[in-house]
C-alpha cells in the first residue's frame, strides 16, 4: 500500500509476506492493535524516504513531519497509507476478496474514509461514559407501508453530478488523523474481524423484541450485564423492561386494544421509574443478557449518549423541586373519549382553586391514570433536557424597547489570525508561442484543413464500446455548415433570424458528445453566442423555473437540439414541446447535419481576431438556486485555453479521457476547448456508462494509452470499487489524472485510495493533479503534473474549530476534528491572486486567515449576462487594506472558493462560499458535515449520495438541517439509532448542534440533471412542508442558544402609597370600568313581582295569558312546539305537583332536569320553583357516546346530591338500559320521574321563598381546564341579571329574539329560560344539533322572522362559515335576506375569536348582514354576564397590542400590522349594575390600565358561591367575596380567573362619557408560565394552525416545563412529519419557546366542550395515557 514514500511494489517478497502475516492478525483478533503497529513501523523503518520541505515561517502549516513511521500518522489521508488504523493495501484487498457479504453491494463501500470513520468513532465513544435514554418518536404502524422492494427503484446512489460534486467528498475521510493506539476501543482490538465491521456499532435491539414493540422502544432491548457494583449506574432506561413484549401466549389472552398500535400495557415487567441521582447506585436486571463486556460497553454508547448534547435546556422540574413524579405507573387505559362533551377530570369537584399553581397540578398529572408508555418517553426526553446547555446563555436584559435577542458576545478565547497581511501571490508569465491562432475558431479552421484525418473525439455507447469517431475534418465541415444554416437558412425567404452577437440555448443530452461539439463551434463561427443547458425531463424538473430565469436574462429565443433529444422532450397532447415552467417561448432547431444546409464555394465564416466580446455564456446556480450565466469574452476563452496548455504542458496529437460534463466548467474548458487548440484525440465517457460499467474510463485509458484523464471523485471511487485485481489495466500512460473536485476538502482520501489501488498497474503518484475552479474565475489554481521522483507535496492538517472562525491552525490537540487537505498547485499562469474577506468589504486576509480567493487574469469570467447589480460585486472586486485603503486600481474576480495560500505559494482551498452554514457567528462547511454524517456506521440506513445539508434561518440565526434518503430495507431503530449517533458526531467533532434531521423515503428528493440532490429546491420543500420525511429528528433544544434570558419575577415590595403614586406619576388610570346604574323602576308593584321569577310567570299568566312567550323549531324550521305564559304557568303546576306526590321531596332539594333543549326544560325549571326545590339543568347523554358522556350526568347527580331527576321517557329508557349499565351503576339512580304524560294536577300551594337571598338554582358547568364546577345562584341574583339584561339589549314583550345556544349553563341557560319570563319578549329557540340536519336553519329563521336580536355560539358560528361560506349566492337566491339583524351576540366565556367573527361578516355581507352586527358576550363561573353588547352604545372597539409586551404582563397599544402584534376585541359593553376592576392576581392590589391583570367584578347578580360537598369557606371567599389588598378595602369582589385589560377609548357612551372598553385575553388557569413569561394557549395555536395547509386544529398544554403541541392533520398521512419542524419553526420565531413534543392526531381528537372550547386539560390526561392513537408524535430533543 503506497505509504507515502514507502513504494511496496519495491519492498523484498519477505518483507512483503510479513506485512500480509500482521494483516491477517489483526484481521483475526490474534494480535491488539498496539503489537501490531509496533511490529510493521519495525518492519518498514528501513524502506521510509524522508521528505522534508520547509514551510516560510509565517505560515503555520505545519511542515511535515519527519517521516519516522511513528508521525506519519499524523497527515494520513484516509484510508491510506500509513500506519494504521487507516488499513494497509494488501489487508485493504484482502479484506474485501475475503468477505464479500461484509456489505450488501460492492458500492455501498465507496465512500468511507477510515480515518474520518474512526474519528467520529471516536468522537462517539466519548459519549458513552452517560448512559441517558433518548425518546424515539412513535409512529402510528400503518402510515408508512414501504412498497415491497423490487418495486422501488432503488435510488441513485451513484448520485454523480456537477452541482453536487460538492457531496463527492465522499470518502468522507482525509480528515481526522487516527487516533493514537492506546484510545483504541477494546472491542477493536479483542474481538474477531467481524466485530470491526459496523455491525458492532448496529445496537442489537432485535434481541429482545418482538412484534412491534421494537418500534417503541428506544434502545436494545438486551442491555447487557449488570456493571460491577462499584460503578455508579444511571437507572435503566424504563423501555427496556417495560417494552418487552409478554410470552406469547399471554399475548393472545390480553384484549388487542388497537390492532395497528401497540398493546396498551404489558403487565409483566413494569419498573417504577426512579429519578435519576448521580448518587444511586441501581442494579439492572435486564432479561436478555448479551454476550460480553464489550457489548456492554457499545449499547452504552448507544442513543443513550446523545445526552450530552441533547441535554439542553435547564429544566427544574416543577417550581418546587421535588423529584419528577412517577409517571409510569400502570393504570387500566381510562375511557376513551368522544370529542363535543363535557368531562370533568376527576371525580373530586372543588372551585378552581388558585391557591394550587398550575404547575404543581401538572406535575402529577391531576391525579390521571398514567399509561406508561407517553410518559416513560417524555421522563427520557426530560432527562436529556435536564442537563445544561454547553454554550451558556448570554445574560441579556430584555425590554419591549429593546431588539428581543442580541448577538452573543464574542468568547474570549475565540483564535484569532495573528499573521501579517497577505500579499498578492503571482503566476508565471504567460509563454507566448508563435503559432498559437488568433483566435480559437482559428485553430479548428487550421486543423480541419490541414489535418483533416486526425481524430477530434470519439463517443462511447452504453456499453462502454466506441460508437462513433468525429475527425478534425468533419467537424469543421459540419461546424461550417451550422453556422452558415444559422445565419441564412432559418427564416421564410432566407431572411436573416440571428445577427451575430444573439444568444442561442444548446440542449444535448450527455450521450451526444458529438453534437454539442458541432453546435458549439458552429455558434462560434456563426458568432452568435451558445448558452449550454441541461435536457429539460418533465415539466416539473427541479430548478426549471430558475432556469427559465436564466435564459430569460440572456434573452434567449432559439433552442439547438438533436433530432433524437427533441423526440424525447416532453410534449402536449396536440404534439408542440411542453412550455417549461419559467421558460421564454424558444424556437427549436434540429441541428442533425441532414437538415444542414452546405455553403456556396464563395462563402466563409467571418474568424476575426479574439475581442472582448462574449464567446459563450456558462450556467452556475447559486446557493438560493438561482441560475445565472456567467459571459465569458472570445479573448478571455482563448488565453484561458493557452493558460491551460501551458500549465498542463499539452502537446498536439495526445489523447484525453473526460468522464465530466462537456458542457461547462473544466469537463468544456479541457475537453473541448482546450483540446481543439491542441488537436488533441478527446474520449468521451458519458455518466450513462459510468453507472453501468464504473471501470469504462481506466478500460479507455488502458486501450488508447491515454496521457491525460479529467475525472472527480466519484470516478476513483467507483473504478476502485469495481477494480478487481485486473493485472492487464495499464496506467501507465497517464501523465495527468486532473482531479475536477480536489478542492474538495475530502478529495485527498478518494485519491490515496485510487493510488493505492492502481500503483501496482503501472499509477505514478505524481500524475495526480487536483485542481479549483469557479464559474466566475474559471481554473483559479492547478497541480502541474510532476517529475517522477520528486517529493509529492505536504499536506496541511488543520484544526476545524480553528476553520469555524476562519483562522489556520494545525491540529494539535484533538485528533478527532482534524481536516487533512492537499493542495491544488500554484495559480494559474498570467494571473495574480490574494485573499479577501468573504463577506463585508474585500478586506485582505492575513497570512493565517482563511478567505475566499480573488483572481486578476485575463482567463476568466466577465460578467453575469444581463445582470448588471449582481456584476459588480463578483467581477470588480478591488481588495482594500486593513485601513480600507484600495491596493490598486485591478479589478479582481470572486472566485467562491474558501482557501489560504500555503508554503512555496501553494494554494490550499478548503470549502465553497456556497457551502457554508454562519452559525453563531462560526463558519461551517456543508461538505464537511455529510463526511461526518456519512462517516457514521452503520451505513446502511441512507444512500451515501443522497444527503443534502443547508442551513434555514429560525429565530435570528442559521440552523443547520440535514435531510438523507432512507433505504427501504431500514428499520425504525436503524434509522432512529443513525440520527442519534449522527447527532453525537457532528457536535462531537464540529461542535455545532443540528436543528433537523430528517430521513426521506428513497428517490424522492429533487434531483440535479445529472443524479445529484438539487439542495436549493430541497431546502424549499422542507420549508413549504413538502419534503413528506419518513423520520425526522429536531433538536432545537441543543442548537437554539439565543432566546432571551428567562424572566425573573421580582418580588412586590410595594406599597399601595407609592403604587397609587406611581400611576399619577405615569399618568396612568386605575384599570377600572363600570355599565350604566341599574336604576330604581317607578312602579313598585312591577319590583315586588319581579323579585321571584316564579312570581313574574304567575303574574304573566294572569294579566297576558295568551302571549306566547316560545316557540321552539326543528330542523325544518317548523314550529314544533310554543308555550304562552298561561300553557308554561299550568305544565309548571302539574310538574310541581308531581315532584311533591311521586317524588316526596322536601324544600330547599336539588331536582336534576334532563331534557334535550326545549320548552319540556322551561317547564320543569319552574315547577321545581314552585315546588320550592333546587333545579339543576343537565346536558342528556348522547345515545351513540352513552360511554363517554354518561359518566359525566352520574357525576352532577352525585355531586349535587339529587333527591330526583326530571326527565322525558326516552332519557329514562336510556338511563336504565343495558348500555348504560356499562358505564355506570344503574341500579343507584335517584327516584325518575318521567314529566311526559303528566295527570292534570295543582300543586297544593305555589312556593314562595321567606328571602331573595335563597338560592334560585344551581349552575354546572365543565370548564376548560376539565373542573366540574357547581354554582349557586339566588333569586336577587336571578333578578338583577334579568333586569341587566332586558335594559341593555332594551327587551319589552312586543320583541322578538333568536337563540340557538345550548340551554344548560351560563348565559344560554339564562336566555333560554329566564329572560321572556321576566321581560316578556318572545324567543324562538333553535337546538344547536337541529343544524346538523340543516345548516342554514338559524339564518333562514332569522331573515323569516325578521329578527333584530340573536345570540349563539363559536361553535355554531364555526358550523355556518365553514358549511355555508360556498353557498352565499345560493341562499341569496333562495330570498334569504339578513338585514333586519342589528345584533348578532356570540355567548362566550373566552376571549372574543376575532377571525372567526370577522370571517362570519365578510361571508355573509352578500346577504345583508351589517358589518357592526356581530359582537361577543363575556361571563364566567362568579358572574354569568360580565359584558354584552348592547342596542344602545358605541361599537365594540378592535385594538392591536404587542405581544412581548403581554407576555410580560403589560399592555403597549401598537399600530395595525405591527410585528409581534396581537388583534383583540372588546367583548361587548359593560352590563348595567356591574363594575369592573384589574387586579394583579398576586398581590391583589389594583392595577393601573396599561397592566394585564384579574378581572374582578361587583354586581347584583354575581353568583353566591360554589356549590360545594365539603363547605370549602375558604374558597368560597377567596373567589366571590375578596377585598382588594388596597385601593378600596371595603368593596367585596368576585374573582373570574379571566386575564384582561380595560382601555378608555375615544368613543362616548350612552351618557356622553368617553367609553371604557373590557378586553379579555384568556383564563388564568389555561395560560402557560413559561420561562418566566405568561403565554396563552390560542396565541400559540393561531400560529401553529398557519403553520402548515394540512393542519385542521390545535391544542398546546404543558407537561413539567415542556410545550406540547397536538395537531389535527386534515391533509394525507404522508405529510405528517413535514408538520414537525414547520410547527416547531413558527412557535419559535413567534413565541421565542422550543416545542419538546409534536403530536399529530387524527381529524376531531382534540376535545370540544358544548361552548366549542378546547379542552386542553383533557387532551392532556389522554395524551399521557396514552389514548390518543397519534399518527406521530415527535419528541425535540
Amino acid at each position: 500500500m503506497a505509504d507515502r514514500g514507502v513504494d511496496m511494489s519495491a519492498l523484498p517478497k519477505e518483507v512483503r509476506d510479513h506485512l500480509a502475516e500482521l494483516d491477517l492478525e489483526l484481521s483475526e483478533g490474534d494480535i491488539t492493535q498496539k503489537g501490531y503497529e509496533k511490529k510493521r513501523t519495525k518492519l518498514l523503518a528501513p524502506f521510509i524516504i524522508h521528505t522534508p520541505v520547509e514551510p516560510p515561517p509565517q505560515n503555520n502549516l505545519p511542515p511535515p513531519a519527519p517521516t519516522s513511521s511513528s508521525t506519519t500518522t499524523s497527515h494520513a489521508p484516509s484510508s491510506s497509507s500509513h500506519a494504521p488504523p487507516s488499513s494497509s493495501s494488501s489487508r485493504y484487498r484482502d479484506r474485501r476478496s475475503r468477505r464479500p457479504h461484509r456489505s450488501g453491494g460492492t458500492r455501498d463501500e465507496r465512500y468511507r474514509s477510515d480515518i474520518h470513520t474512526e474519528a467520529v468513532q471516536a468522537a462517539l465513544a466519548k459519549h458513552k461514559e452517560e448512559k441517558m435514554a433518548l425518546p424515539m418518536p412513535t409512529k402510528r404502524r400503518s402510515t408508512y407501508v414501504p412498497s415491497p422492494v423490487e418495486t422501488r427503484t432503488p435510488p441513485d446512489s451513484s448520485s454523480g453530478s456537477d452541482d453536487d460534486g460538492s457531496l463527492r467528498r465522499r470518502s468522507s475521510s482525509g480528515g481526522a488523523a487516527p487516533q493514537p493506539a492506546g484510545l483504541l476501543l477494546p472491542a477493536a482490538a479483542a474481538n474477531p474481524p467481524s466485530l470491526q465491521s459496523p455491525d458492532c456499532w448496529i445496537n442489537r435491539s432485535v434481541q429482545g423484541s418482538s412484534t412491534s414493540s421494537s418500534a417503541s422502544s428506544t434502545l436494545s432491548h438486551g442491555e447487557g450485564k449488570p456493571l460491577p457494583q462499584s460503578l455508579p449506574q444511571p437507572a435503566p432506561p424504563p423501555q427496556t423492561q417495560t417494552q418487552a413484549q409478554p410470552p406469547p401466549q399471554q399475548h393472545q389472552a390480553q384484549p388487542q386494544y388497537k390492532p395497528q398500535y401497540q398493546p396498551q400495557y404489558q403487565p409483566q415487567y413494569q419498573p417504577q421509574y426512579q429519578p435519576q441521582y448521580p448518587s444511586q447506585h441501581h442494579q439492572t436486571n435486564s432479561h436478555t443478557q448479551t454476550d460480553s463486556h464489550h457489548h456492554h460497553h457499545h449499547h452504552q454508547s448507544q442513543t443513550a449518549v446523545v445526552a450530552d448534547m441533547l441535554a439542553q435546556t435547564r429544566i427544574s422540574l416543577s417550581e418546587n423541586n421535588g423529584p419528577p413524579p412517577d409517571v409510569t405507573a400502570v393504570a387500566p387505559p381510562t375511557l376513551t373519549r368522544g370529542p363535543r362533551v363535557d368531562l370533568p377530570s376527576k371525580a373530586v369537584v372543588r372551585g378552581m382553586s388558585r391557591g394550587q399553581s398550575r404547575s404543581s397540578m401538572m406535575e402529577t398529572a391531576d391525579g390521571v391514570p398514567v399509561n406508561s408508555r407517553v410518559s416513560t418517553k417524555i421522563q427520557q426526553l426530560l432527562n436529556t433536557l435536564k442537563r445544561p446547555k454547553r454554550p451558556p446563555l448570554s445574560e441579556f436584559f430584555t425590554d419591549d424597547s429593546e431588539e428581543i435577542v442580541e448577538v452573543p458576545q464574542p468568547d474570549p478565547n475565540t483564535p484569532k489570525p495573528e499573521g501579517r497581511q497577505i500579499i498578492p501571490v503571482k503566476g508565471e508569465p504567460l509563454g507566448v508561442v508563435s503559432n498559437w491562432p488568433p483566435a480559437l475558431q482559428a485553430a479548428l479552421a487550421r486543423w480541419g484543413s490541414t489535418q483533416g484525418k486526425s481524430p477530434a473525439l470519439t463517443a462511447l455507447d452504453i456499453t462502454g464500446k466506441p460508437l462513433y469517431t468525429l475527425t478534425y475534418g468533419k467537424l469543421w465541415s459540419r461546424s461550417v455548415k451550422l453556422a452558415y444554416t444559422l445565419l441564412n437558412k432559418l427564416g421564410p425567404k432566407n431572411e436573416q433570424i440571428l445577427k451575430p452577437g444573439d444568444r442561442v440555448a444548446l440542449v444535448y443530452p450527455n450521450s451526444d458528445p458529438g453534437m454539442f461539439w458541432v453546435a458549439f463551434y458552429g455558434c462560434l463561427l456563426a458568432e452568435v453566442i451558445p448558452v449550454p443547458i441541461e435536457v429539460p425531463l418533465s415539466r416539473k424538473d427541479a430548478g426549471s423555473s430558475q432556469v427559465g430565469f436564466l435564459l430569460g436574462s440572456c434573452g434567449v429565443g432559439l433552442a439547438l437540439t438533436s433530432e433524437i433529444c427533441l423526440k424525447g422532450l416532453p410534449k402536449t397532447p396536440t404534439g408542440e414541446i411542453l412550455s417549461f415552467k419559467g421558460w421564454p417561448r424558444l424556437k427549436w432547431v434540429v441541428t442533425d447535419s441532414k437538415y444542414l444546409t452546405k455553403p456556396s464555394k464563395d462563402w466563409q465564416p467571418h474568424i476575426p481576431t479574439a475581442n472582448t466580446e462574449p464567446a459563450y455564456i456558462e450556467y452556475k446556480a447559486s446557493k438560493e438556486g438561482t441560475v445565472m450565466g456567467v459571459a465569458v469574452s472570445k479573448v478571455a476563452m482563448l488565453t484561458h485555453c493557452q493558460a491551460l496548455t501551458q500549465a498542463c504542458n499539452y502537446c498536439e496529437g495526445e489523447t484525453m479521457v473526460n468522464v465530466l460534463d462537456f458542457k461547462k466548467d473544466i469537463g468544456l474548458w479541457h475537453g473541448v476547448l482546450t483540446a481543439v487548440m491542441n488537436r488533441v484525440h478527446t474520449i468521451s465517457v458519458p455518466y450513462a456508462v459510468m453507472k453501468a460499467c464504473p471501470l469504462s474510463w481506466v478500460q479507455r485509458v488502458h486501450v488508447n494509452k491515454a496521457r491525460v484523464a479529467l475525472v472527480k471523485c466519484r470516478d476513483l471511487h467507483w473504478a476502485m470499487m469495481a477494480h478487481r485485481d485486473q493485472r492487464d489495466t495499464s496506467l501507465a500512460s497517464l501523465r495527468m489524472l486532473i482531479v475536477a473536485d480536489g478542492a474538495n476538502p475530502w478529495s485527498v482520501s478518494s485519491c490515496d485510495a485510487f493510488l493505492n489501488v492502481f500503483q501496482p498497474n503501472g499509477l505514478k503518484p505524481e500524475v495526480i493533479c487536483p485542481c479549483a475552479t469557479s464559474p466566475e474565475a474559471m481554473t483559479v489554481a492547478i497541480r502541474r503534473p510532476g517529475v517522477p521522483g520528486t517529493p509529492l507535496p505536504a499536506r496541511a492538517i488543520l484544526s476545524m474549530g480553528g476553520l469555524s472562525h476562519g483562522v489556520i491552525r494545525v491540529n494539535t490537540e484533538d485528533k478527532n476534528s482534524a481536516l487533512t487537505v492537499q493542495d491544488v498547485g500554484h495559480v494559474m499562469p498570467g494571473a495574480l491572486m490574494c485573499i479577501v474577506k468573504p463577506d463585508g468589504p474585500p478586506q485582505l486576509c492575513k497570512t493565517d486567515e482563511i478567505g475566499e480567493i480573488v483572481i486578476n487574469s485575463r482567463a476568466g469570467g466577465t460578467m453575469y449576462y444581463g445582470l448588471p447589480g449582481v456584476t459588480k460585486n463578483t467581477f470588480e472586486v478591488i481588495p482594500v487594506n486593513s485601513s480600507g485603503a484600495p491596493i490598486g486600481e485591478i479589478p479582481f474576480v470572486r472566485s467562491g472558493l474558501l482557501g489560504f495560500v500555503g508554503p512555496g505559494s501553494l494554494i490550499f482551498v478548503v470549502g465553497k462560499n456556497e457551502g457554508l452554514l454562519n452559525v453563531s457567528g462560526r463558519r461551517h462547511n456543508a461538505d464537511d458535515l455529510v463526511a461526518t454524517a456519512l462517516a457514521v456506521e452503520p451505513v446502511k440506513t441512507v444512500y451515501r449520495g443522497r444527503i443534502s445539508v443547508f442551513s434555514v434561518t429560525v429565530f435570528y440565526d442559521e440552523r443547520i438541517v440535514i435531510v438523507a434518503e432512507q433505504r427501504p430495507d431500514a428499520s425504525e431503530e436503524d434509522s432512529f439509532q443513525w440520527m442519534s449517533r449522527v447527532l453525537q458526531a457532528i457536535d462531537s467533532i464540529h461542535q455545532v448542534g443540528l436543528y433537523c434531521l430528517a430521513l426521506v423515503p428513497a428517490n424522492t428528493l429533487p434531483k440535479t440533471p445529472l443524479g445529484g440532490i438539487h439542495i436549493s429546491d430541497t431546502k424549499q420543500f422542507f420549508l413549504e412542508g413538502n419534503l413528506h420525511p419518513c423520520n425526522i429528528l429536531m433538536c432545537p433544544h441543543t442548537c437554539v442558544t439565543n432566546l432571551p434570558k428567562p424572566r425573573q419575577k421580582q418580588p412586590v415590595g410595594v406599597g399601595p402609597a407609592s403604587i397609587m403614586v406611581g400611576n399619577l406619576v405615569a399618568g396612568k388610570r386605575i384599570a377600572q370600568a363600570s355599565g350604566r346604574d341599574l336604576g330604581m323602576i317607578e312602579d313598585q308593584d312591577l319590583v315586588r313581582k319581579h323579585q321571584y321569577l316564579s312570581e313574574a310567570l304567575q303574574w304573566r299568566a294572569q294579566t297576558d295569558p295568551e302571549h306566547t312567550l316560545y316557540v321552539l323549531l326543528n330542523a325544518k324550521g317548523v314550529a314544533v312546539c310554543t308555550a304562552t305564559c298561561s300553557q308554561l304557568h299550568k305544565r309548571a303546576e302539574k310538574i310541581a305537583a308531581a315532584l311533591m306526590e311521586k317524588g316526596s321531596i322536601n324544600t330547599g332539594e336539588n331536582v336534576v332536569l334532563l331534557y334535550p333543549p326545549g320548552i319540556d326544560l322551561i317547564a320543569s325549571f319552574y315547577g321545581c320553583l314552585y315546588a320550592g326545590c333546587v333545579p339543576v339543568t343537565v346536558r342528556p347523554p348522547h345515545p351513540q357516546n352513552l360511554a363517554a358522556t354518561l359518566p359525566t350526568v352520574r357525576m352532577i347527580i352525585d355531586v349535587s346530591k339529587a333527591a330526583c331527576i326530571l326527565t322525558t321517557q326516552n332519557l329514562t329508557r336510556i338511563l336504565r338500559s343495558k348500555e348504560a349499565s356499562a358505564s355506570v351503576n344503574i341500579k343507584t339512580w335517584p327516584t325518575i320521574i318521567d314529566t311526559d304524560d303528566l295527570p292534570r294536577r295543582r300543586p297544593p300551594q305555589i312556593y314562595k321563598p321567606p328571602t331573595a337571598e335563597m338560592i334560585a338554582y344551581l349552575d354546572f358547568s365543565v370548564s376548560t381546564t376539565g373542573m366540574l364546577t357547581g354554582v349557586k345562584i339566588s333569586h336577587v341574583a336571578v333578578s338583577a341579571l334579568c333586569r341587566s339584561i332586558k335594559l341593555q339589549c332594551e327587551l319589552y314583550s312586543s320583541r322578538q329574539i333568536a337563540i340557538c345556544l345550548d340551554p344548560y349553563c351560563g348565559l344560554g341557560f339564562v336566555l333560554w329560560c329566564l329572560a321572556s319570563v321576566y321581560s316578556g319578549h318572545q324567543s324562538i329557540l333553535i337546538p344547536p344539533f337541529e343544524l346538523e340536519g340543516c345548516l342554514s336553519l338559524w339564518l333562514s329563521t332569522l331573515s323569516q322572522y325578521r329578527i333584530r336580536d340573536t345570540f349563539t355560539s363559536y361553535s355554531v358560528m364555526e358550523l355556518c362559515t365553514k358549511g355555508l361560506g360556498t353557498q352565499t349566492e345560493l341562499l341569496k337566491a333562495r330570498g334569504l335576506n339578513l338585514s333586519c339583524v342589528r345584533s348578532c351576540v356570540v355567548i362566550a366565556e373566552e376571549r372574543p375569536r376575532l377571525v372567526l367573527t370577522h370571517s362570519f361578516s365578510k361571508l355573509f355581507k352578500d346577504l345583508g348582514l351589517s358589518p357592526r352586527a356581530v359582537s361577543t358576550a363575556f361571563g364566567s363561573r362568579v358572574n354569568l354576564a360580565v359584558c354584552m353588547q348592547g342596542t344602545t352604545g358605541p361599537d365594540p372597539s378592535t385594538v392591536y397590542v404587542d405581544l412581548k409586551s403581554l407576555r410580560h404582563d403589560r399592555v403597549r397599544l401598537v399600530e395595525r400590522g405591527a410585528p409581534q402584534s396581537l388583534p383583540l376585541m372588546e367583548s361587548g359593553k359593560i352590563l348595567p349594575g356591574v363594575r369592573v376592576i384589574i387586579v394583579n392576581p398576586e398581590t391583589r392590589g389594583p392595577l393601573g390600565d396599561s397592566h394585564l391583570g384579574e378581572i374582578w367584578i361587583n354586581s347584583p347578580h354575581n353568583a353566591s358561591g360554589y356549590y360545594t360537598i365539603y363547605g370549602e369557606e375558604s374558597l368560597q371567599a377567596d373567589h366571590f367575596n375578596t377585598k382588594l389588598s388596597f385601593g378600596d378595602p371595603q368593596t367585596l369582589w368576585a374573582r373570574t380567573g379571566y386575564l384582561g385589560f380595560v382601555k378608555r377609548t375615544e368613543l362616548l357612551d350612552a351618557s356622553g362619557d368617553r367609553h371604557d372598553a373590557l378586553f379579555v385575553v384568556g383564563s388564568l388557569d389555561e395560560t402557560l408560565e413559561l420561562r418566566g413569561l405568561r403565554y396563552h394557549p390560542t396565541d400559540i395555536e393561531t400560529s401553529v394552525s398557519r403553520a402548515h395547509r394540512s393542519i385542521a386544529e390545535s391544542a398546546v398544554f404543558t407537561w413539567t416545563n415542556l410545550l406540547v403541541v397536538v395537531a389535527e392533520l386534515c391533509g394525507s398521512e404522508q405529510d405528517a412529519l413535514d408538520l414537525v419542524p414547520l410547527i416547531t419553526n413558527v412557535v419559535l420565531e413567534e413565541h421565542h419557546l422550543i416545542v419538546g413534543v409534536v403530536v399529530i392526531v387524527d381529524p376531531g381528537v382534540i376535545p370540544i366542550n358544548s361552548r366549542g372550547e378546547k379542552q386542553r386539560m383533557h387532551l392532556r390526561d389522554s395524551f399521557l395515557a396514552d389514548q390518543l392513537d397519534p399518527i406521530y408524535v415527535a419528541y425535540n430533543m
